[in-house]
C-alpha cells in the first residue's frame, strides 16, 4: 500500500539503521572542470546510487555491518534505481516507504581529472527523507546504531528521541540547517560528524577545531570535523581541548563520496564495539582507500582492504 512500510519490523537485528537521503548521481568525468560559457569533452559518464545515508550505508555493508535503510521514496524509476542499488549492496529494504510523488535527491557530479576534485549539482524538488512517524519503535530499536542525516528533520528528531531513550548511539552527517527544528536535532545526536566546511558556517568558527569546540554539549559522545586531506578534528568527554588526526597520505584519484566513507566505516565500527581512536583511524583509512579510486560507491573498500592498508601504514 503506498505511503507504508513494506513490512513493519524487521525480524532480525541490524546493526545500523538509516533513514535519510538516497540519491541518483550521474558522474560526469572532465579532463578539467570549464570556465563559463565554454565547451568541455565528456571523457566518461556513470550513473550511481548516492546519498548521504544510503551512500553511508553501502560504505557499512562492504565493510561486513548488517544495514537497513527506512527512508521514504515514491514509484518513480530514480526511486526503483535506489532501492536496486541497496539491494545489491545486501542492504534490507523492507521498511523502506513508497509514497507516490516521492523521490530521491537527483545529481549531476562533474569529477575534473585533472586536479581531482569533483562540483556537485543537486535537485531536491519532492525528496522526503524520514517520515513524520515511521518506521516503528520497535525497528529503530531493533538495530545497534542509528544513522540521520538532514532531510526529514521531523521524522528524525522522533527516531532519535526513541534510539537514545533506548541508549542507541546516533550518528549524524548534516550538510544543512535550513530546515525547522535543526537545533533541535542538532542537540540530540551523540555522534556528531561533519565537514569542515559545514561545522565552520554552522557555528561561525574559523577553523575546525574552534568549530568542534562549539559543537561540544554534555549529550555528546564525539563530536568529529572532517578535513579531506588535512584529516580531521575531534573532541569527546575525556578531552579538554580537539584532538588532530592527520589523513592517511594517498595519490588521490577521484574524492567523490569520501566524507560518507568515513561516516560509514566509523559507524560499521561503532555497531563492532572498537574504541574511539580506533573508529576514526578505520574510517580515515576507509576514506583515504577510496580516494584512489574511481566512483563514488564504486571505490569503497572492503573490510580486509581497510585492515590490510592500516597494517601497512601502522608506526
Amino acid at each position: 500500500m503506498a505511503g507504508r512500510p513494506l513490512i513493519r519490523i524487521l525480524k532480525s537485528q541490524i546493526d545500523i539503521l538509516g533513514l535519510g537521503c538516497a540519491a541518483v548521481d550521474e558522474v560526469l568525468y572532465v579532463a578539467a572542470y570549464p570556465p563559463a560559457d565554454t565547451k568541455t569533452r565528456v571523457l566518461r559518464r556513470e550513473q550511481h546510487c548516492g546519498g548521504l545515508t544510503a551512500t553511508a550505508l553501502v560504505a557499512a555493508s562492504r565493510l561486513g555491518a548488517k544495514c537497513a535503510y527506512a527512508g521514504v521514496l515514491g514509484d518513480d524509476a530514480p526511486s526503483r534505481f535506489v532501492l536496486s542499488g541497496l539491494r545489491r549492496a545486501s542492504i534490507d529494504v523492507s521498511g523502506a516507504i513508497c509514497r507516490a510523488g516521492a523521490r530521491p535527491v537527483q545529481s549531476v557530479v562533474v569529477v575534473d581529472e585533472k586536479r581531482k576534485t569533483r562540483n556537485i549539482f543537486y535537485d531536491l524538488a519532492n525528496v522526503v527523507g524520514a517520515d513524520n512517524q515511521s518506521p516503528s519503535k520497535e525497528l529503530i530499536c531493533s538495530a545497534k546504531v542509528l544513522f540521520v542525516d538532514n532531510f526529514g528533520v521531523k521524522g528524525m528528531i522522533r527516531a532519535v528521541k526513541i534510539a537514545r531513550a533506548d541508549g542507541i548511539p546516533v550518528v549524524a552527517d548534516f550538510e544543512s540547517s535550513d530546515a525547522p527544528r535543526f537545533e533541535e536535532l542538532l542537540s540530540l545526536v551523540d555522534h556528531l560528524i561533519l565537514s569542515q566546511l559545514f561545522a565552520c558556517k554552522l557555528t561561525s568558527a574559523s577553523n575546525p577545531a574552534s568549530a568542534a569546540t562549539r559543537l561540544w554539549n554534555r549529550c555528546r559522545s564525539v563530536v568529529i570535523v572532517t578535513c579531506g586531506a588535512n584529516g580531521c578534528f575531534y573532541l569527546d568527554p575525556g578531552a579538554r581541548t580537539p584532538k588532530h588526526v592527520p589523513a592517511f597520505k594517498v595519490k588521490a584519484q577521484d574524492t567523490t563520496g569520501c566524507g560518507d566513507v568515513f561516516h560509514g566505516a566509523y559507524t560499521a565500527t561503532l555497531a563492532r564495539g572498537l574504541e574511539l581512536q580506533a573508529r576514526i583511524q578505520f574510517a580515515s583509512a576507509a576514506a583515504a582507500i577510496k580516494a584512489t579510486r574511481h566512483g563514488g560507491q564504486a571505490g569503497i573498500p572492503t573490510r580486509t582492504a581497510v585492515e590490510k592498508f592500516l597494517m601497512r601504514h601502522r608506526q
